[in-house]
């Protein structure tokens, strides 16, 4: 089984208060796969077969939050930075976590040359994640998403772009450009040709005229503003349709239809990332 969607996935994931039915097979151990319920610590995501055992991992189960460096806070959303070396364990189970609703992620074990940085909700019983992402350390392909989640009892409430737009303000933080590992899922694709349409049209709408001439933007300043890597740029004006060929040059047009749909998305947009140095480097508590 090389995790398409495949018979072999009738059991059902307890993580927490959710129960969850997964999309697709994920490689854990070959006696756990046949049970009608597989049973996940929803703060170490250690998987146990019975509720029983779970009840008993409990008692000893000290974490309340992911493992790693908590570098960023604001309401009740924080996002922890895990280290797939430091925390192997962790970082292997949620990748078998991950598997149940990714078609295409084949990362299970071998978690060293990743970083983890896992989004969660936070309540008086703890930190509970709501989805994550990983990024290689060291990306000969500026990649700065290998693989993206929201879990689904909190998809299609924006938490999705939220990741994305972590995983670009990490980008900015690095002074790099970024793009996520391709081939992007039909999910995934929606989400960042979403992301990536948003923050291009808010770049060009504020743009203003200069002397009463044409307000000017090259596509590698959108870039350098954005941290969004040329050929994404480049591909989304294309699917846009924004750029036109006029007397020997190309140009960019703005119609009055993409800037109405542009204004209704940004009003429904959830709050936006505020970041600073200091979170990436003294991890010391400077939230934002």
């Amino acid at each position: 089984m090389t995790g398409s969607l495949v018979s072999d996935r009738s059991h059902d994931d307890i993580l927490g208060r959710h129960r969850l039915k997964p999309w697709y097979f994920s490689p854990y151990p070959q006696e756990l796969t046949s049970l009608p319920i597989l049973y996940l610590c929803e703060f170490c995501l250690k998987y146990l077969k019975s509720l029983k055992c779970l009840q008993r991992h409990l008692t000893k189960c000290n974490l309340r939050h992911p493992p790693g460096n908590e570098i960023y806070r604001k309401g009740t959303i924080s996002f922890f930075e895990i280290d797939g070396r430091k925390n192997k364990n962790y970082s292997q189970n949620l990748c078998l976590l991950a598997k149940c609703f990714l078609d295409h992620k084949t990362l299970y074990y071998d978690t060293d040359p990743f970083l983890f940085y896992v989004m969660t909700e936070y309540d008086s019983k703890g930190f509970h994640i709501v989805g994550y992402f990983s990024k290689e350390k060291e990306s000969t392909e500026d990649y700065n998403v290998a693989c993206i989640l929201t879990l689904p009892p909190y998809q299609r409430r924006g938490y999705g772009k939220l990741l994305i737009e972590f995983s670009y303000e990490l980008s900015k933080v690095e002074g790099k450009t970024g793009t996520p590992e391709k081939p992007l899922s039909d999910l995934g694709l929606l989400s960042y040709r979403s992301y990536w349409s948003q923050t291009i049209l808010e770049i060009l709408m504020d743009l203003k005229p200069d002397n009463g001439e044409r307000p000017q933007i090259t596509i590698n300043e959108i870039s350098e503003i954005t941290s969004v890597k040329k050929e994404d740029v480049i591909s989304t004006l294309q699917y846009l349709n924004l750029i036109n060929y006029y007397k020997g040059q190309y140009i960019l047009t703005l119609s009055e239809d993409i800037v109405d749909g542009h204004e209704k998305a940004m009003q429904k947009r959830q709050p936006r990332f505020f970041l600073c140095v200091l979170c990436f480097t003294c991890h010391k508590g400077c939230w934002i």
